[in-house]
């Protein structure tokens, strides 16, 4: 039973040595349960604080080491082996790693100035051939006219001179050259007009070879440009400049010849060839030195790698450093600890063993003044872990709580059953959870997630397969299992063939939904009406259950004013009206009737106080009006007592105080007026009002609300009987040997779709309406989520991987 209430939580006082408290918190970590309290009054000195920044900047270097081997090619560290860390975790030391890890952080530093130095070599190459290479296809044949000699001032010695710079005299246009970002091309031409008012014109070749950045590590795709301006040398000159430099384009000499540039794009080839073969060998220098990094320790073949280890190792202590920081004292640390009163023998035995050879040992006391509210700690394993995570993530249990993960491990998959009912895509289901049960290993550290959901996968699967047998659905096909207990007595007419009047005769059809239903014209009004009906009665069994949960939180908590000014009227309300129309529901199956009253007619009649003409037997219409009765003298119970109950209670204890007796204090309520709040009537009074009026019109509301278990079924039943008639029948009614093409064809379609929509999004759709039913319709009735999680120091949850 430890599932419907939290184990019992003792608090207690620990006090360490201080030469062994690490040894010893490291080992209660590790086997013990324990949570340790934050007292930041006590203590706010953190004598610790150093330890873990040291670690802060270990935890940087391996960050930064990670970053360089991930980006070398064919290195990959080998991780989520948390077991073998834990089997060798007192293989280090702080000063032991952070040593190696402060050598190895000065050689990558080192490795990395040079591997860009190199890089900005090269690329440096690189971008002027290009730019002699665009110079020289433009320089080519531009050199064959002759030289005038004649005075410089003349017209016809200015309009023969060339544009830009020749070999042996100059031009009338300057000019630069250089290389800048492709994507940067419009925003540096626009920069050079404004600057230049129009007076320059920019030439842009793109380069085919990208470049690397040797601080990002990402390929970058750049362009040759050419600047022309009028006078070389003058003041545009001198703005050509300033907008390149405010670019940071890297500038590069023009050759005068297409002589100079075949020369010098000759040497650049040599230059750039030279340069990739020193970053090829530094590559594989690198990639050796990282070999060491990644092949697991000596004394852990099957272990993570060595830079895995050293970073579950800094988690570790990094988390050892932060409780003994929670600690206060000096020659002795004291701190406050919340753990299971049944390990309490445990743990003391864990801490004698520790204490063996040590002059001062630790030792755990259990202290009755209690500093803090007792956290919920609900002990659970593999397969109700997942159920558990469902309910926390609405709000975890007060201490002691009827928590309601004991029956939504049952609950949840069946009602997502009665949703999703379908043999075949149960079974798919099915199947999927079996295989994340056989490969959970593999999952348990990489996919946490689907670790944690694979029990929950395979029970999920299951009620969907028994409630899709019970519908007698697969893949929208009737299954044959037994004879029809229909006969054919006409054309399309069929007659029951079993005893309707249940007087001794041949029985109905024996498991589940007759086949014959399957494809007859009335079958949606006869489906819909049992899948309605069996919706209300699932739903008002699951409410009256929350009641009576809430039955028992009153009886645990001994607080007698909830048990009967609440839970006792409110079982009446619940099981008067809504427990009499199940009752209906369950006659009208059971007892053949000529002329069967509608339930909703027979219910509007009950709650109008009109006369029902039409009684399911002799005296159920007296039954009814009774039933009526009690059911609206049930609110005013729930109304009006409590608060005034309360106000006397309150009132007896101000009186005992003030006559300086013996104070009695004041039991908690629902309403959250207990000892130590001030006690106002009118807000009591106002919250009972509304917690009334909420529990009237919701478990109306609420009733209702189950009907969503018929719309999902109906809707997947209808989408799969889609599907199917669109895809495969229409292979089926086809002639041969046209039919085995098309049904060949349309099995992929079918298939395909079964599995994103039906599989996929309808599994969703489906669990989510399961969850709502389960956090409003049923929780409500008796869940205050109002409890803190207990969160035990567990080393191994710590290293463990999460999906975050």
């Amino acid at each position: 039973m430890g599932l419907l209430r939290s184990e019992q939580m003792k608090y207690g006082l620990l006090v360490l040595p201080v030469n062994e408290a690490h040894r010893i918190v490291a080992r209660l970590g590790k086997d013990a349960t324990l949570q340790f309290e934050d007292d930041n009054a006590r203590d706010m000195r953190r004598p610790y604080r150093k330890h873990i920044q040291r670690i802060d900047e270990m935890e940087r270097i391996l960050r930064f080491l990670v970053g360089e081997i991930s980006g070398i090619e064919g290195c990959e560290i080998l991780k989520n082996k948390v077991d073998e860390f834990m089997r060798f975790e007192d293989a280090y030391t702080l000063e032991g790693v952070e040593t190696e890890l402060q050598s190895l952080y000065k050689h990558f530093m080192k490795f990395k100035e040079n591997n860009v130095s190199l890089t900005n070599e090269r690329n440096q190459a690189v971008e002027e051939a290009e730019v002699v290479a665009v110079a020289k296809g433009m320089l080519a044949g531009s050199m064959g006219g002759p030289h005038l000699d004649v005075d410089d001032e003349s017209f016809e010695a200015s309009a023969k001179k060339p544009l830009v710079e020749a070999e042996g005299g100059g031009g009338r246009l300057g000019y630069l050259a250089g290389v800048v970002p492709k994507v940067d091309e419009q925003r540096f031409t626009r920069a050079l007009w404004r600057a230049a008012r129009g007076n320059t014109f920019a030439q842009f070749t793109p380069i085919s070879e990208t470049v690397k950045d040797p601080k990002t590590g990402q390929e970058v795709q750049k362009s040759v440009f050419v600047v022309y301006f009028q006078g070389a040398g003058g003041p545009m000159q001198q703005k050509v400049m300033k907008v390149c430099s405010a670019f940071g384009v890297n500038m590069y000499n023009w050759p005068v010849s297409s002589e100079q540039a075949a020369s010098r794009h000759a040497q650049l080839k040599k230059v750039v060839a030279e340069k990739d073969a020193a970053l090829k060998g530094f590559a594989d220098f690198m990639r050796s030195e990282a070999q060491d990094l990644l092949t697991p320790p000596s004394h852990s073949p099957a272990g993570n790698s060595k830079i895995e280890e050293w970073r579950l190792f800094c988690i570790k202590e990094k988390a050892i450093y932060n409780i003994l920081n929670l600690c206060s004292g000096e020659i002795a640390l004291r701190v406050n600890v919340w753990y299971p009163a049944t390990e309490e023998s445990k743990i003391i035995a864990l801490l004698q063993k520790l204490n063996e050879g040590s002059q001062q040992g630790a030792f755990l006391t259990p202290e009755k003044q209690v500093k803090s509210v007792a956290p919920t700690y609900i002990r659970v394993n593999d397969f109700t872990e997942g159920w558990q995570e469902v309910i926390d993530t609405y709000g975890i249990p007060k201490y002691q709580e009827a928590n309601p993960a004991l029956l939504s491990v049952v609950t949840f998959p069946f009602i997502f059953g009665m949703m999703y009912g379908d043999v075949g895509h149960g079974t798919l289901l099915f199947l999927a959870g079996l295989w994340l049960c056989k490969n959970a290993e593999s999952l348990r550290f990489s996919q946490p997630t689907l670790f944690m959901v694979r029990y929950m996968v395979v029970s999920l699967g299951f009620f969907a397969t028994y409630a899709g047998l019970m519908y007698n659905d697969f893949f929208s096909v009737g299954l044959q299992i037994f004879d029809s207990r229909w006969k054919e007595v006409g054309e399309g007419i069929y007659e029951p063939d079993y005893d309707v009047k249940n007087s001794g005769g041949r029985g109905p059809y024996p498991f589940g939904l007759d086949w014959a239903w399957h494809g007859s014209s009335n079958e949606l009004l006869y489906v819909n009406s049992l899948k309605m009906k069996l919706s209300v009665l699932f739903g008002v069994l699951q409410m009256t259950v929350g009641l009576f949960l809430r039955w028992g939180n009153a009886f645990y908590e001994k607080n007698m004013t909830d048990f009967i000014c609440e839970c006792i009227p409110m079982m009446i309300f619940m099981l008067c009206f809504f427990g009499w129309m199940d009752v209906m529901i369950l006659y009208k199956w059971v007892h053949p009737i000529d002329n069967p009253p509608s339930i909703i007619n027979s219910l509007i009649c009950m709650a109008m106080g009109q006369q029902d003409l039409f009684p399911l037997w002799d005296g159920s219409v007296e039954m009814a009006q009774n039933l009526m009765l009690f059911t609206m003298c049930s609110v005013p119970i729930m109304l009006f007592p409590k608060p005034f109950i309360l106000l006397y209670q309150h009132n007896q204890t101000k009186k005992a105080r003030d006559g300086n007796f013996v104070a009695i204090e004041e039991e908690p309520s629902n309403n959250h007026h207990g000892h130590g709040e001030e006690f106002e009537f009118g807000e009591i009074f106002i919250h009972q009002i509304i917690e009334t009026i909420e529990f009237v019109l919701g478990t109306v509301s609420h009733t209702a609300s189950y009907l969503r278990i018929w719309a999902l079924s109906l809707a997947h039943q209808q989408l799969s009987l889609v599907f199917f008639q669109k895809t495969i029948t229409m292979g089926l009614e086809m002639s041969f040997p046209l039919n085995g093409i098309v049904i060949y064809l349309m099995f992929g379609a079918w298939f395909g779709i079964t599995l994103a929509v039906l599989l996929g999004m309808d599994v969703l759709e489906c669990f989510l309406h399961t969850l709502r039913l389960h956090w409003v319709e049923f929780q409500s009735k008796f869940y205050k989520a109002e409890g803190l999680k207990f969160a035990p120091f567990s080393i191994q949850k710590l290293v463990t991987p999460t999906d975050e």
